[in-house]
């Protein structure tokens, strides 16, 4: 009986000393209006004051991620599981803790397809870089070009590709996941694009290009690539199978993120 006890004891001592289990440090997602634009946003573990910029605190890298034409602000949580990539990449050491804005790029909503191409009319490209020092007043993220990165899927890789050059130098990181690349809409946010790509080019962001080859956007890719070569600009691209699916989306994505923030 005795010895019966002392066991007892020791192994009540054994799970009292063992480390205890711990929960994942996992970030948030919470909605937010900036400068009227619907949004959803990633804040990673341990992000102080949600949506109010707290002075002292430390400032993240940010991440400005675009959904495609038919789709909204909840696109890249809700289909893209963002949320589940982000927190399982931090946890394995391979990305950078940052701010994910995820604006609803369409600043119109009208039905019909003719008038909702209007979202790539140029609204939103003249107007983001007062949505953007409105998310750098409003939150904890840098303005250091060096520490923001742009990106987007089909439409939204257009609207990356755009700003990113409308806005040249303010972009360390661009991905375009399955992009549109032309539009023939006449705004003076497409004027002089190709002139405004190569000054951006002077700045060497990493510009990252990635596509499925059975995608239907794929020669529209790949007549880009052939303008990006015959001008000598420096890229990187990607090529899987499929289509214009969510499945390559997110491996897209899980890919540009590992590489973001990371140059010395």
């Amino acid at each position: 009986m005795k010895k019966l006890i002392l066991c007892l004891f020791a192994v009540m001592a054994m799970v009292a000393c063992a480390p205890k289990e711990t929960k994942p440090q996992v970030g948030t997602v919470i909605y937010d209006t900036i400068n009227h634009v619907p949004c959803r946003v990633y804040l990673p573990h341990g992000y102080k004051g949600e949506r109010l910029k707290v002075k002292g605190e430390r400032t993240y890298p940010v991440l400005y991620l675009q959904h495609g034409m038919w789709g909204n602000e909840h696109d890249w949580i809700e289909q893209g599981h963002l949320l589940h990539w982000m927190d399982s990449l931090l946890q394995l050491g391979q990305v950078r803790e940052m701010v994910i804005i995820m604006p609803d790029n369409c600043p119109h909503r009208e039905t019909s397809e003719e008038e909702r191409a209007n979202a790539m009319s140029g609204e939103w490209i003249r107007h983001f870089a007062d949505f953007m020092a409105e998310t750098e007043r409003r939150y904890n993220v840098s303005d250091d070009p060096s520490l923001r990165a742009i990106a987007g899927l089909s439409m939204g890789g257009f609207h990356s590709m755009h700003i990113s050059h409308y806005l040249h130098g303010q972009f360390a990181y661009v991905g375009l996941f399955s992009p549109a690349i032309r539009h023939p809409h006449s705004d003076p946010a497409y004027d002089n694009w190709e002139e405004e790509v190569r000054l951006q080019m002077q700045e060497s962001p990493v510009y990252w290009i990635a596509i499925g080859n059975e995608d239907f956007l794929y020669d529209n890719v790949q007549e880009y690539r052939q303008w990006l070569e015959a001008n000598h600009i420096e890229y990187t691209y990607y090529e899987s199978a499929g289509g214009h699916v969510w499945p390559n989306w997110e491996d897209y994505i899980c890919r540009f993120l590992k590489i973001l923030f990371k140059r010395p």
